[in-house]
């Protein structure tokens, strides 16, 4: 059976479930181990940056394995960084459900999870042995940067406090660590994505860690244009090394075509590749170059990611392309991309990110 059959049969099944249901049942089936393996990266897809090196630039976005539950095996799939989370300090449950739906007319997902997680006493248990295991596995697996995505509880949060003591939970254990500010499903936290209130809390942290990760900030889609120029001198001020543009939007695009395009929740999948587009365009000039630009929403294929890096990202993550083209999407995605340098007259990634001058 070729790869395209396995994925569309997989694809499928799980479609038969509900969203929560089927998103469940897919994490136990690669904590078990289960799931593809992808051949070892060529050297031409890798790239650096925030002082790490990726083996490729098409990463997992946080959401997908919020406990850190099997990293390992998305690892294996061919991803060139999985981003666990988001974590909280204590466990929670969440929305009350139904809160993740499908779209499928749209190729979308509209979640309002609300952070609903384990913790983190049980995440970082998890990262231990997750380290463990990936110490005994081959070289190409020790390679692919796993990062930790960390965010704040409903009720009795201290942004100032419990980022901070995340932090130093996971610096231990993560490649990288994601500032979670733009979840549209914590009352209250978008707020913190205020020029001042994010230098507080990335000062916060280096004032509680002497050292740690590199720290990425996520930003919503949604934000005034005219107040990214502080949010991303800010974020640079307080020491980021990264954005990531963007998480998932409140906003409904008119060419929406589901009966569920109403539900309440953050939008993401193929509707949100215009704004995240968008927004990359007006990210990119303001960093300068100065940290790493990583882009998130609406990627689907090798080109969409040829674009995005053309453009001035760094690297991209994905999530709702996943679930609806299956577990052989990321081994799809560096192959059209690999096409896509060639067609371009570009030898790498780094020949074409050299070539944005």
């Amino acid at each position: 059976m070729t790869r395209a059959f396995l994925s569309t049969l997989s694809t499928r099944m799980f479609h038969g479930l509900d969203p929560e249901t089927a998103h469940e049942a897919a994490i136990a089936a690669l904590a078990l181990g289960l799931g593809p393996s992808a051949a070892k990266d060529v050297p031409a897809l890798a790239t650096r940056c925030m002082g790490l090196r990726f083996p490729n630039p098409v990463g997992l976005a946080a959401g997908f394995d919020k406990n850190a539950r099997a990293p390992l095996a998305l690892a294996r799939m061919g991803f060139g960084h999985v981003e666990c989370g988001t974590v909280t300090p204590r466990p929670q449950e969440g929305n009350p459900k139904p809160r993740l739906f499908r779209l499928t007319e749209d190729r979308a997902i509209i979640n309002r999870m609300g952070f609903n997680g384990d913790g983190i006493d049980a995440f970082v248990q998890r990262l231990e042995r997750f380290r463990s295991l990936q110490a005994g596995r081959n070289a190409a697996l020790r390679a692919v940067p796993v990062g930790a995505n960390l965010g704040i509880n409903k009720l009795g949060a201290r942004p100032l406090e419990d980022y901070p003591y995340l932090v130093s939970r996971v610096a231990p254990l993560a490649d990288y660590i994601t500032i979670n500010l733009s979840s549209p499903n914590t009352p209250g936290l978008r707020d913190l994505q205020s020029a001042g209130t994010l230098l507080d809390i990335l000062n916060a942290v280096k004032r509680h860690n002497a050292e740690h990760p590199p720290l990425v900030v996520k930003l919503a889609p949604d934000l005034d244009p005219d107040a990214l120029p502080e949010i991303v001198e800010a974020a640079i001020e307080g020491g980021a090394a990264g954005i990531i543009v963007n998480n998932t939007t409140i906003s409904r695009p008119p060419s929406l075509r589901s009966a569920l395009a109403h539900e309440t929740g953050g939008l993401s999948g193929r509707p949100l590749a215009q704004l995240a587009v968008g927004m990359l365009h007006r990210i990119v000039p303001l960093v300068q170059g100065r940290i790493a630009v990583i882009s998130c929403g609406g990627i689907e294929s090798g080109f969409d990611v040829f674009e995005r890096l053309r453009a001035g990202a760094d690297m991209v993550q994905v999530y709702s392309a996943l679930i609806y083209h299956g577990p052989y999407l990321v081994q799809r995605i560096k192959k059209e991309l690999l096409r896509e340098l060639s067609r371009e007259g570009f030898e790498s990634v780094g020949d074409l990110k050299s070539s944005r001058g």
